[in-house]
């Protein structure tokens, strides 16, 4: 079953990279939840955590809009049968870069909710 959410991540990654929203949305459940500080910081109201696929798509929508070379590089996964735990550097043109970690639960092959870590 990792195998499979490595191929999940990978895909994320990938979607990401792309600035694809639709494919990336495509990863995630109807009704997924999102944690990250940057939302926390940016949308002090939510506490941080936003929740189903059109609050996901106008958070990445505004990040690809505002940071058009973002892009993550990622360095590790570790899985077991229904998370995945990503490292990866996020990279910004005139940015320092930032060390990321975020775990992915899935169910059904879906991602169900995603928390952001900043090293």
């Amino acid at each position: 079953m990792s195998q499979n959410l490595d191929t999940i991540a990978f895909k994320w990654f990938e979607a990401f990279n792309e600035h694809n929203l639709e494919k990336l949305l495509g990863l995630y459940d109807e009704n997924a939840q999102h944690y990250s500080p940057k939302l926390k910081i940016k949308h002090p109201e939510s506490n941080g955590l936003i929740a189903g696929k059109e609050a996901l798509r106008l958070w990445w929508q505004d990040a690809f809009d505002r940071l058009p070379s973002l892009k993550y590089d990622v360095k590790s996964l570790t899985s077991n049968d229904y998370r995945v735990f990503m490292e990866y550097i996020r990279k910004v043109d005139g940015e320092p870069d930032l060390m990321v970690g975020e775990l992915l639960t899935i169910e059904s092959g879906k991602i169900v909710f995603s928390k952001v870590y900043h090293g």
